[in-house]
């Protein structure tokens, strides 16, 4: 791997030229600033020691994990499983009430449509980006530029199906990286606890400390029906954390937007999360209604209704930031330094983005609920029905099949066609009445937020309302069933053009629309972006080093900070919580009610035991399930939320209020030995098989 490793000489310039907090930063793992943790935290950590905590994280799914067994075995949160859980489990078993608690690895259960990848290299092709774009404008640049990534990804992986070839963009274009993963499609099941023990205190406590959650969960990597050997894994730490001591978080952090510029920011803050707050809002309410109709509609809302809690909390927070008046003052004084010292380039990338966001304002409602995939949203197509999901997928993979794969849409090139038909293929339980609601929900905000009178809105509905169009399109489907979308699939073009099944047909019908508010985007919004990011990307590093942390893009990101609680107004906490604070939190009724199963454990559990601790360091949604390290290399804990204060962290770091919640290893510990007689886990893991205080 190509590792550039900082000097501490440009590591204390940065400090200065920006006043970045100690532990600011989710740093890419090629330019880690060593020194400077080093020097923060009274570390002595090295490059050896980097090597093994990459080779040790996982990305699973949008979600972070940590190999903690020489058998494959991984770590992760007990919510970045919810959807293999829900998927393995009926109402008659359900897994999320009772615990997934296999005796056995035989017992083990594939988790459907799941992939966990491991990053194996790094290196920069920067220039060969930076030229395919080269002199282009429009759409032009944009195309050209996701034709060169597939080019370079194919070049690098080939069709191996166990490697994948990701080309990352940072610095919003600065910078290209070649990322290259070591693939696990077979991924399973290997423990989760009950939900309400990973869950406890609900939508209360969510994006909040005290915590006194197990949010945790196992899951096991195999090959060709054998675990995967893992010689490079984090040893388990079950013995209680230390106030102060340093923590390192290594995890996929999904995206920041600390880069923008001030007019970008006002765009977010007037356009983009207003949306998508109302909508999300709306879609939980109507899902809240569905579940309460009976047991099974509970069941089958569980899932979706956690994920949009979270999104919607996690959107009040960053609402919070974008209109606190001091945060701004401190973006606005930054941007100001920034184009100070940038003036004498004679390059005014800034006055680019100002003209490019009329634009992005009209044009993101359409993007966002035709099309998504904006980047600046969490809005999504159809209220994310997977049936639709998989119409989209089959047309427009037909479509673009049928053309070189230089040409195609990008998701759809050569290197990346392996995973969409892992995802097309998984063999996933869906509800219709569930897939009813959300797009019956998607059609009738969209009438709404674009108008009755919108070409595209009647495009969308013809004569027919949300409610019936949604009802004939579920009703009529036969898309569930894999056999189907695999056939399809395999008969290209010429199948679906010729399927009467009227999911496929609508998708088909709806596409021209959805394709052109795409080209507008890519050319009016997108492509001008893009290449005044760049600029002002040259711009950043020519004013401040290259001792800068890019944006967060999804990809495995190394933060570091110390146990400790916090001390801010709305925002006072120790750093740990126990078991006999949950034992006192308690009140036996919702959310407040312990797991069955923990709580019959009360009296072999040591109530000073930790659960959660609170950590300094730099994280953001997509951390979830990141592993937390110790100076030693040694697994403590599992990040798995962060308080609301912390959302602000989106786009910029404040050391005083930003802090990252995590489950301790000795919290797990205790669930796996002393709750869920795990013992095969516990032996796997190296622990003492001793029960009790």
């Amino acid at each position: 791997m190509r590792l550039a490793l900082l000097a501490s000489a440009a590591v204390v310039a940065l400090a200065a030229a920006s006043s970045a907090s100690a532990e600011e930063g989710m740093w890419t793992y090629d330019n880690f600033p060593i020194a400077r943790a080093n020097q923060a935290l009274g570390t002595d950590i090295d490059q050896a020691f980097l090597d093994r905590v990459r080779l040790s994280s996982v990305k699973f799914g949008g979600c972070s994990a940590g190999v903690i067994s020489g058998q494959g075995l991984v770590m992760t949160n007990n919510h970045c499983v919810a959807t293999c859980v829900a998927n393995l489990s009926t109402p008659q078993v359900n897994y999320a009430e009772t615990g997934f608690l296999p005796k056995s690895r035989e017992e083990e259960l594939k988790c459907p449509g799941a992939t966990a990848e491991i990053l194996t290299d790094i290196s920069d092709v920067t220039e060969r980006m930076h030229k395919a774009g080269s002199g282009l404008e429009g759409q032009a640049f944009t195309q050209a530029r996701d034709a060169e990534a597939g080019r370079i990804e194919s070049e690098a992986c080939g069709n191996d199906p166990k490697i994948r070839c990701q080309v990352v963009s940072l610095y919003r274009g600065g910078q290209f990286k070649l990322y290259k993963y070591r693939k696990y499609s077979d991924v399973r099941l290997a423990w989760a606890p009950e939900d309400r023990a990973a869950t406890f205190g609900g939508d209360l406590d969510n994006f909040s400390f005290p915590r006194f959650a197990i949010d945790a969960a196992f899951i096991r990597l195999y090959e060709d029906g054998q675990p995967v050997e893992t010689p490079t894994h984090f040893a388990w730490n079950p013995n209680k954390p230390t106030e102060g001591e340093a923590v390192f978080i290594s995890g996929n952090p999904g995206s920041t937007q600390r880069l923008l510029t001030m007019d970008q920011l006002t765009t977010i803050r007037d356009v983009v999360l207003p949306l998508d707050q109302l909508i999300a809002s709306e879609l939980r309410g109507r899902l809240i209604r569905y579940s309460e109709e009976g047991e099974e509609q509970a069941f089958v809302a569980m899932d979706p209704i956690v994920g949009l809690e979270n999104t919607y909390k996690r959107g009040r927070g960053r609402m919070a930031a974008l209109i606190d008046p001091a945060f701004m003052a401190t973006k606005a004084a930054q941007e100001t330094d920034f184009r100070a010292r940038a003036a004498a380039s004679g390059v005014d990338p800034w006055s680019t983005l100002s003209t490019v966001q009329p634009v992005a304002r009209e044009l993101y409602p359409s993007m966002a609920l035709l099309e998504g995939g904006t980047g600046l949203g969490t809005t999504s197509v159809a209220g994310g029905s997977q049936l639709f999901s998989y119409a989209r997928t089959l047309v427009r993979g037909a479509q673009e099949r049928a053309k070189p794969s230089d040409q195609r849409l990008p998701e759809f090139a050569d290197s990346r066609l392996s995973g969409v038909e892992s995802r097309l293929f998984a063999e996933r339980p869906t509800y219709p009445e569930l897939e009813q609601i959300r797009l019956e929900w998607w059609l009738s905000k969209t009438r709404e937020w674009l108008t009755v009178d919108n070409p595209s809105v009647r495009t969308l509905l013809g004569k027919e309302s949300p409610e019936t169009l949604s009802a004939r399109l579920v009703a009529g489907t036969t898309l569930a069933d894999p056999a189907v979308r695999r056939a399809l699939w395999t008969g290209g073009l010429a199948a679906v053009q010729a399927s009467t099944d009227p999911m496929i047909q609508y998708a088909l019908a709806i596409d021209a629309d959805a394709r052109a508010v795409r080209n507008a985007w890519e050319t009016r919004v997108q492509a001008p972006t893009d290449r005044a990011s760049e600029q002002l990307a040259a711009a950043r590093f020519a004013a401040y080093g290259d001792a800068v942390y890019p944006d967060a893009t999804g990809t495995l990101r190394l933060t570091y900070g110390q146990v400790e609680g916090s001390d801010v107004p709305g925002q006072r906490f120790g750093a740990f919580t126990t078991f006999a604070g949950l034992w006192d939190r308690a009140t036996g009724a919702e959310p407040f009610a312990v797991a069955p199963k923990l709580l019959a454990a009360k009296d072999r559990i040591d109530p000073t035991a930790v659960m959660d601790m609170a950590v300094s360091t730099d994280t953001i949604g997509g951390s979830s399930g990141s592993p937390a390290i110790n100076a030693k290399g040694e697994i403590i804990g599992a990040n798995f939320d962060s308080t609301v204060l912390t959302q602000r962290n989106a786009y910029g770091y404040d050391r005083a209020v930003n802090r990252s919640v995590i489950v301790t290893t000795q919290a797990v510990t205790v669930a796996l030995r002393d709750v869920y007689g795990m013992d095969h886990l516990v032996q796997e893991l190296g622990v003492s098989p001793d029960r009790g205080r």
